[in-house]
């Protein structure tokens, strides 16, 4: 038989059983088939999809986007495009990163053990210490 059953496909693909019926239910996997006695039946390209889809989400797509990138295909915009939106976003969102890295690094160094004393210091390196002093 060339179909494959949910659990088989989930095992295949390194998922479970209810991320492939979520899936379905929102239209990122087509419905399968079903067997005689009602088990859902799965080509076995399945299993390909689940790890593009899985593989796009460590990527930073959300499945919203992941469902348009199935779907668009070869069409434009594709996944060259689309992945360049992704890129700067990430590019990004490690800026912020960084400056949350070199902040909490200075509040490290300043010694900083108490939020709310560390606030009303001039030298407190937190982003909320101008606030916390304007009060």
């Amino acid at each position: 038989m060339n179909a494959l059953r949910t659990g088989e496909v989930a095992a295949a693909a390194g998922v479970n059983r209810e991320t492939l019926r979520y899936y379905e239910r929102v239209g990122l996997l087509a419905r399968p088939d079903r067997s005689p006695g009602g088990h859902r039946l799965y080509p076995r390209e399945t299993v390909t999809v689940i790890r593009v889809i899985k593989a796009a989400q460590r990527l930073g797509f959300t499945l919203d986007e992941v469902a348009e990138l199935l779907a668009v295909g070869s069409r434009r915009p594709g996944l060259r495009d689309r992945a360049e939106v992704k890129l700067g976003e990430v590019e990004a969102k490690i800026a912020d990163l960084a400056v949350v890295r070199d902040t909490l690094r200075a509040a490290i160094s300043a010694g900083c053990d108490d939020l709310v004393a560390c606030s009303h210091t001039p030298s407190c390196p937190l982003p909320f210490a101008g606030l916390a002093l304007s009060s």
